[in-house]
């Protein structure tokens, strides 16, 4: 990792205008090693129970195996694999008790203290990597619009207002295909680096640029709060559950790393 930079993490939850939150989020330090950090949200679906033991099914898990995790020694890609492998068999085991077939997204990173990092998501929720404000990159949705999208078939703006936006053509808890399971490496974050985890109730109301524009000139829990409230005003009385998770590395004052 390159000297001289500080970091620091935050996430907020929202339940928006729905009747009950069904999304989970986490940003967790790891318990013995300095600079290694989780973040993680989960979109659970399925009701009010469903969907909500989903996500927390998601984050119960990721706490358990994070807490095992040796930087250094243990692969991040394996382990966030097996959160997704774990966290979709135990859904679809709720699925009994549940009032409804749960199911749950999930975007999830790890950066190691050595400034790797790799993140894997599934569903809707994205991960996106900004660099000084810019986007360097973002996960792409396993939905339908994104494939058709893919396919040229409908053009990136017409993505958010089609007819059938909603549907995930991948996710936790699905009884007729397995996950997608898409890791993505980068072997070292940088001063200026950002990374956000968020669910489709934040994105949706903004252009990529703008997002990062806000986690750039903000610290991390400022610009949860100035996202978290700009979503609410777009929504205008219709949003959907929010949840994100924010990773900053910030550049130190010249003085400050002497």
């Amino acid at each position: 990792m390159t000297r001289g930079f500080r970091l620091a993490a935050a996430s907020g939850l929202h339940q928006g205008d729905r009747p009950y939150q069904q999304d989970q989020v986490l940003t967790l330090a790891h318990p013995r090693a300095n600079g290694c950090v989780m973040g993680l949200v989960a979109d659970g679906m399925g009701g009010r129970s469903g969907g909500r033991k989903a996500s927390d099914q998601v984050l119960m898990t990721a706490r358990q195996l994070f807490a095992k995790y040796a930087p250094g020694k243990d692969s991040a890609a394996q382990l966030l694999t097996q959160l997704v492998n774990d966290s979709h068999m135990v859904i679809k085991l709720t699925a009994v008790s549940a009032e409804q077939e749960p199911h749950s997204t999930v975007a999830a990173f790890i950066m190691d203290p050595n400034g790797a990092c790799t993140w894997i998501h599934v569903g809707d929720s994205r991960i996106y990597h900004f660099r000084d404000g810019r986007m360097v990159t973002r996960t792409r949705d396993h939905s339908y619009v994104q494939a058709l999208f893919d396919r040229g078939e409908i053009a990136e703006e017409e993505m958010d207002i089609h007819p059938q936006a909603n549907i995930l053509l991948g996710c936790l808890g699905m009884t007729t295909s397995e996950p997608p399971i898409e890791t993505h490496h980068v072997a070292q974050l940088q001063p200026g680096d950002a990374l956000l985890a968020c669910s489709d109730g934040l994105w949706h109301y903004f252009l990529p640029e703008e997002m990062g524009a806000v986690i750039a000139e903000r610290t991390p829990r400022e610009a949860v709060g100035l996202l978290v409230d700009e979503a609410r005003i777009r929504a205008r009385g219709a949003g959907d559950n929010i949840s994100l998770a924010v990773l900053k590395l910030d550049h130190l004052p010249k003085d400050a790393s002497r």
